[in-house]
């Protein structure tokens, strides 16, 4: 299982393997916009990637946002 959001930000943020709620905030500080952890929870069941842990690998969500976009 993933580690908890306090531990993981006390020894560093992964990239490639971010709890849902730390890729929230990080996203939210890049963008200037609110990201919620229920947004990224809609998209991981509309078939967003994650890691077999629950974790979210950026690069591969970023990739299916872009995605995801395009269909649009």
């Amino acid at each position: 299982m993933a580690e908890n959001p306090e531990a993981q930000a006390a020894s560093g943020l992964n990239p490639s393997a971010l709890t849902p709620l730390n890729a929230a905030r990080l996203l939210s500080k890049a963008s200037g916009h609110s990201i919620t952890v229920e947004a990224i929870q809609v998209d991981l069941a509309a078939g967003a990637p994650a890691n077999a842990d629950g974790t979210i690998n950026l690069v591969h969500y970023a990739a299916w946002l872009v995605r995801e976009m395009a269909e649009k």
